[in-house]
């Protein structure tokens, strides 16, 4: 599966970027928002640097205490 971006002018797709694939393909064209000039979605994403990243997520992940118990559902199948 390929993603890729365009812009729609009512009649004709204009790829944001170039496809390197040959080829039929089936697609799925999805609206995302209505296109703005100079978009913040136009912005390459910002990158952080490692540093920044580690502890990102820390006390937002979490494991229940019996996520290793049995499930009742699957007890049949035991």
């Amino acid at each position: 599966m390929y993603a890729v971006k365009a812009i729609y002018d009512g009649a004709n797709f204009q790829l944001k970027q170039p496809i390197s694939i040959e080829g039929k393909y089936e697609v799925i064209i999805t609206f995302i928002e209505p296109f703005r000039e100079n978009s913040v979605a136009d912005e390459p994403p910002k990158v952080l640097p490692l540093s920044e990243l580690k502890g990102l997520l820390k006390g937002k992940v979490w494991m229940s205490e019996d996520f290793n118990e049995p499930l009742e559902e699957m007890k049949e199948y035991m």
